[in-house]
């Protein structure tokens, strides 16, 4: 006998980090949001860039906030993706919610990430190490168009 499941839609933890590219994350956002279930987790250095009201404001019970977003996701996507939140990320780092999630995250679920940096920090040597460490956890690289940003 079978028994009827009830569909859900998809769930999405979407992240930001970074400071200019994070000025479109409010549309992500709301793009998501027509066609799954979406949180959003920000750090700190990304907060003045992102409009806040318009943000899915969802409250969670669990005080170990970072396990029950790791359990609620069936994905995760963090764009844009800073330099400096890749190095934490390469290195091991949990120092905030974002990072702490990265940490405790069941590498058996997917998870993107969109780097958004300027020329001189996309060609740092470092930039490549922690590029390399992150494929090697199993996060995929969404590419960009008109990739980097340059500086002169």
């Amino acid at each position: 006998m079978q028994v009827d499941t009830v569909t859900r839609k998809p769930r999405i933890l979407l992240a930001v980090s970074g400071k200019v590219a994070a000025i479109k994350f409010s549309n992500l956002c709301h793009c998501s949001s027509e066609w799954a279930e979406v949180k959003a987790v920000a750090s700190k250095s990304s907060l003045s860039f992102v409009d806040k009201p318009s943000l899915p404001q969802n409250k969670i019970g669990d005080p170990v906030l970072h396990i029950e977003l790791r359990h609620w996701a069936d994905v995760m996507i963090i764009a844009p993706l800073s330099a400096n939140t890749s190095a934490k990320i390469a290195g091991g780092l949990c120092d905030n919610l974002l990072t702490c999630i990265i940490r405790a995250w069941d590498y058996t679920k997917p998870m993107f990430v969109a780097p958004s940096m300027n020329t001189l920090l996309w060609n740092n040597p470092f930039t490549e190490r922690h590029l390399v460490l992150l494929d090697e956890l199993g996060i995929t690289l969404i590419p960009r168009r008109n990739w980097p940003v340059k500086i002169t």
